[in-house]
């Protein structure tokens, strides 16, 4: 898919209907993907056409904000706007239960205090044993948790002061104005999230990047590396509150 020519481009012309009706059209197959990618692991009541609505109002969110002078090219804006906006419309829904998000933070509190003391990646019975519970609850809890894992690496949790939220995107995006610094922000969290992910045991690195570089489904994962498809999903689970516990202390290191 081609990038749109936004650099000639005048302010007004971004907000012409039929340039946008253009746009739109050619980035629908885009928006249909995010969306469909989004919603294999939703449970079956979301409805696909909401989650791609909410996609388009992502795509003309970028064409309103998209700035060529940053030279970020218009296709990689978009899919942040797209997939952030995707994912705003499925916190609205609130379809993860409070309870399960407890669980998810217990589950990444626990790893964050194990790695920190061991040195290490803990393992599942580390683990267990570090909540006092057996292996086979543990691994319930992460089937239980596992919907959490879908909004984790762009919601960096809630505030415990005020409840707000955080993302992935709103630190990438700050200092407008200010590009160097922007470019130096991006350059150490892309640094981080790959030191961090290098930092996971094998198998979970493994799943990281045949799901979100690859790009392969979890039944697809699960033929590569014969595990059945809710071990996959555990897997993921895991690498996620891992990364979650790592990533949430080095944000709270840029937010000073």
């Amino acid at each position: 898919m081609q990038d749109i020519a936004f650099p000639d481009l005048t302010e007004d012309q971004k907000l012409n209907p039929k340039i946008r009706a253009k746009v739109i059209n050619e980035f629908s197959p885009l928006i249909k993907y995010i969306a469909s990618r989004i919603a294999i692991r939703l449970p079956p009541h979301i409805d696909l056409n909401d989650l791609i609505n909410a996609g388009v109002i992502g795509l003309i969110d970028a064409i309103e904000k998209f700035d060529a002078s940053k030279q970020i090219k218009f296709k990689t804006y978009a899919e942040f706007r797209i997939r952030g906006a995707i994912l705003d419309e499925l916190r609205s829904m609130d379809w993860v239960p409070r309870s399960v998000r407890q669980k998810a933070r217990k589950v990444e509190d626990a790893y964050a205090r194990l790695e920190y003391a061991l040195g290490r990646p803990a393992s599942d019975e580390e683990v267990a044993h570090e909540m006092e519970i057996d292996i086979d609850s543990f691994h319930k809890l992460l089937s239980e948790t596992a919907s959490v894992s879908l909004l984790s690496l762009d919601d960096l949790g809630e505030n415990d002061a005020d409840m707000s939220k955080k993302n992935l995107l709103e630190y990438i995006l700050q200092d407008e104005k200010d590009w160097p610094s922007h470019k130096i922000r991006f350059a150490e969290i892309r640094d981080m999230v790959s030191s961090a992910i290098q930092s996971l045991p094998e198998k979970e690195r493994m799943v990281i990047s045949l799901y979100y570089y690859d790009e392969l489904t979890m039944k697809e994962i699960g033929q590569v590396l014969k595990f059945t498809e809710s071990r996959v999903s555990q897997i993921h689970t895991k690498a996620i509150l891992r990364l979650r516990s790592k990533m949430q202390k080095l944000f709270k290191d840029i937010r000073g």
